[in-house]
């Protein structure tokens, strides 16, 4: 199984029932596992080995209390194993942005956003500074992260549009979509040309699309951010 497969339904039922009980538990040996699934210890044994090997779960030899006794083996669940499980930072990012702009005003939000395009810029910056303009675009396709499968680079008609199929921040920018705003303009600072969204995942077109205006360059050194709204108009 894919280590991008995130859905702990589309496992098979009894490995799905192991990182269940491994969850539940905190850890589990060999012994717990087969007791609990009534299972042999070999059939267990061949099932803990497929979630190793597919990166879901690890061994770790652990001394009995009393110090007697070989080690036993107990298993716990690896980040990606414990990521099958439902997580609640996009709700949590979104009362933070909340909470940021009703306690401290627009402007604070605002300067958030600008903050976190400076430090996407920063972390790109020397990675990009001696590319030319169509290496810089493929290099970006990690923008969100290395080696990304779902972020291409269409190069047709004379145009320049990075195609993003897979947002990993999409319940955030559902809901608030001014975030998207620093995509856009870490994208235009690092590749020095306005950059405008042809397709979005907010307008039901279930990708987002960068198209780079290289009929307006931009200065990355005085263009800091702007909110998206302003700067699609910009751009058309």
């Amino acid at each position: 199984m894919d280590i991008s497969q995130t859905d702990l339904d589309a496992f098979p039922p009894t490995r799905a029932r192991i990182l269940r009980l491994i969850k539940a538990s905190g850890s589990a040996s060999l012994r717990e596992l087969a007791a609990a699934l009534d299972q042999t210890r070999e059939n267990a044994r061949q099932q803990l080995q497929e979630l190793k090997q597919g990166g879901w779960i690890r061994g770790q030899a652990r001394a009995a209390p009393d110090g007697r006794g070989r080690p036993a083996m107990r298993y716990t669940l690896t980040s990606a194993g414990d990521h099958l499980f439902p997580k609640h930072y996009d709700d949590l990012t979104v009362i933070l942005l909340d909470m940021v702009e009703r306690r401290h005003g627009e402007a604070a939000l605002h300067q958030t956003m600008r903050d976190l395009t400076d430090a996407g810029v920063a972390q790109w910056h020397q990675q990009l500074a001696d590319l030319d303009l169509a290496d810089r675009i493929q290099a970006l396709r990690g923008i969100y992260f290395e080696d990304d499968p779902y972020t291409e680079v269409d190069d047709s008609g004379g145009e320049y549009r990075l195609i993003e199929k897979n947002c990993p921040y999409l319940n955030v920018a559902m809901q608030r979509p001014q975030m998207c705003s620093i995509t856009v303009s870490t994208l235009t600072r690092l590749l020095g040309y306005r950059v405008v969204r042809e397709k979005r995942f907010q307008d039901g077109d279930h990708r987002c699309v960068f198209r780079v205006l290289r009929h307006q360059p931009v200065d990355a050194d005085r263009f800091a951010f702007e909110l998206e709204a302003d700067f699609q108009s910009a751009g058309e």
